[in-house]
């Protein structure tokens, strides 16, 4: 947990001990880069607004080394366009001060949580140049592997699992992030990201389409 609020941490940690999480708690992002490099966790509570380096620049740094990390954005920002920043540079979700500890433990246990498609469902998956090994967790598009978040990976095993039906955000929110409320512009983001990994030109997408007026569809090919 990355926050300088030593009060609100000692909450936080208490009810994610309870709930059998293991947490350390640093007050500003260069401990956090620090930690990271020296053991890196599995997820990561990070405020966007920090002494010195700022949460955005941390999870921009983290993303650079760490793809995998899972990353949950805490911020007292109101503003859609800040909430959206966190999204933009790697995080897979956010909450918004004040929020119930309670709430915090259940999307930390979400996001711990691999969803889209598990390890269990078998051959890899191909949609036109992408492939995917749900075995490995790993994708490629043209024999060239993909940096993927965890989240980004999740999100493109259950459209390739699902070839040619359209998802709602809030569909998509409830299969792939296990949540079944929340700003749907997280979906929005994750999307938007995915497209810039996978497609040929991410402005003009040809494998993740928009279906106006409900939300996006997989073309295999």
């Amino acid at each position: 947990m990355v926050d300088d609020d030593a009060t609100l941490a000692e909450v936080v940690i208490g009810y994610l001990e309870r709930a059998g999480h293991r947490i350390r708690h640093v007050s500003n992002g260069a401990d956090a880069l620090a930690q990271v490099q020296v053991m890196p966790p599995d997820l990561m509570l990070l405020d966007l607004m920090l002494p010195g380096v700022d949460g955005i620049e941390v999870c921009r740094r983290v993303r650079a080394e760490h793809p995998d990390l899972r990353v949950l954005m805490l911020t007292a920002l109101g503003e859609a366009e800040d909430r959206i920043a966190g999204l933009e540079v790697g995080a897979d979700d956010y909450v918004t001060k004040p929020f119930s500890p309670r709430e915090l433990v259940l999307r930390v246990d979400a996001l711990l949580r691999r969803g889209g498609l598990s390890a269990d469902s078998g051959q890899p998956l191909v949609a036109g140049l992408v492939t995917l090994d749900p075995l490995a967790r790993r994708a490629s598009r043209d024999g060239r592997e993909l940096v993927l978040t965890n989240r980004e990976l999740d999100l493109l095993a259950f459209l390739m699992a699902h070839p040619g039906q359209a998802f709602s955000r809030a569909d998509l929110m409830r299969q792939v992030w296990g949540w079944t409320f929340g700003d749907q512009s997280t979906v929005t983001v994750h999307v938007r990201r995915l497209r810039e990994k996978v497609e040929a030109d991410p402005r003009n997408p040809t494998l993740i389409q928009t279906v106006w007026g409900i939300g996006y569809r997989l073309e295999r090919a």
